[in-house]
């Protein structure tokens, strides 16, 4: 049997949990498993907010079965088309025929080429409201956080929000749903590795659906994936970091990465740490690429305001978890970030001039001169390491904002 969660009045969770996928899109870890959210209000007219992974569909429909006592569904609200979210629809549909899809003009389109549907469809535009009696459904879209076709709905008498993918973490929910049922803290670092990995992209989209909330009251937020958020104060945590994360802004700390094959390239990153350590810096974190999964090294990259990348040179390229990581932070447009680099070679390197040409595309502020060092780790080379790393330091402590396309003159 299944006990209805009620979050509030006449709102119901009826979501599941996946323990048992190890990557979230075939690409990201996932130690914590997660959910997949959906939600059903029951009022005049019931309406059913998102779905989930087609995998979950018996414990779904067992859920619904619950929750509804024997009453249909009137309205299925699809704020998000990814298959994570939309992949029971069919088997839903097979079971409650009546059921009328409400989407955008974009989710219409995708229905047909997903699931071949056309029909019984209400697309709904910007600010447009459906009424289920003693609520009302009031839709905002949202497109590109993280698809085309997202929205979000907001209940104006509950003052409640259901978000798609926006405020969703990593994690499954262990026993409670809401945030005052559970332990929030376990649960921040993986919004930030969500946040970074899976929207990290579409800043300037973040940005525009946030000022489209700033003048909603919000009690609660209903993701798609994570807890349900009910508390003041992580209500505005969780609006708090999207809003820092989409404008690229980042806490005071320095991420180093590297790729190394016989350990000299290690030690010169070591070398940075410490005297960046020395210097005052707490927050240092290490990752050595060929061992990092690329999604936590991004997540860091997003907490920290500083980045150092080294690499040595291999088959006259960047050492290939080195060129991963660029090409991933290329395609998040990362921006407002302090750069430094350093690369290794035995015989003919390229490895620094390609970073340097990264640094350029990203237009990241330069602090101090690369370094650039042939077979291991010298005396001249190693003073250098304590430059980059001091300069590095009185960078990342500093109150200055970022300038891009600049390079700091070394001390």
């Amino acid at each position: 049997m299944y006990k209805p969660v009620e979050i509030n009045k006449g709102l119901f969770y009826v979501g599941v949990n996946d323990r048992s996928k190890e990557l979230f899109e075939n690409l990201w870890p996932l130690p914590k498993g997660v959910s997949y959210n959906s939600y059903l209000i029951r009022d005049e007219k019931v309406a059913l907010v998102d779905t989930v992974d087609i995998a979950y569909t018996d414990v779904f429909l067992k859920k619904l079965d619950v929750v509804l006592d024997g009453r249909s569904i009137d309205y299925l609200v699809i704020n998000h088309m990814e298959p994570d979210h939309s992949g029971a629809l069919l088997f839903l549909l097979n079971k409650y025929p009546n059921i009328q899809l409400v989407g955008s003009v974009r989710t219409a389109d995708m229905l047909e080429g997903f699931y071949n549907i056309t029909s019984n469809i209400k697309v709904v535009k910007e600010g447009e409201e459906l009424s289920l009696g003693k609520n009302t459904l009031k839709f905002f879209m949202t497109p590109m956080v993280h698809w085309p076709e997202t929205m979000m709905t907001y209940v104006k008498e509950t003052k409640t929000v259901f978000a798609g993918d926006a405020f969703g973490t990593f994690g499954t929910l262990d026993g409670g749903v809401t945030d005052s049922q559970l332990n929030p803290d376990v649960y921040w670092d993986e919004m930030v590795r969500y946040y970074s990995n899976i929207v990290g992209k579409y800043g300037s989209p973040v940005q525009k659906a946030l000022r489209k909330l700033a003048d909603v009251e919000i009690e609660t937020i209903c993701p798609t994936h994570g807890p349900v958020w009910t508390e003041k104060e992580n209500i505005e945590k969780v609006i708090g970091l999207y809003d820092k994360m989409s404008k690229y802004e980042a806490d005071k700390g320095l991420v180093i990465a590297y790729g190394s094959m016989y350990g000299n390239t290690e030690q010169l990153a070591e070398a940075i740490a410490s005297e960046a350590a020395a210097c005052g810096v707490k927050n240092i974190v290490m990752h050595n690429l060929s061992k990092s999964h690329l999604s936590y090294v991004i997540q860091d990259i997003y907490k920290y305001k500083a980045l150092i990348i080294g690499s040595p040179t291999y088959d006259s390229k960047l050492y290939p978890a080195v060129q991963s990581l660029v090409s991933a932070l290329e395609n998040k447009n990362l921006k407002n970030r302090y750069f430094g680099y350093f690369g290794g070679h035995s015989w003919a390197g390229t490895s620094v001039r390609l970073l340097g040409d990264f640094a350029d595309k990203m237009q990241f502020e330069i602090v101090c001169n690369p370094i650039d060092m042939k077979q291991s780790l010298k005396e001249d080379v190693y003073q250098k390491a304590m430059t980059l790393g001091s300069n590095m330091a009185k960078k990342i402590l500093s109150d200055d904002e970022v300038v891009p396309n600049k390079t700091t003159d070394c001390q």
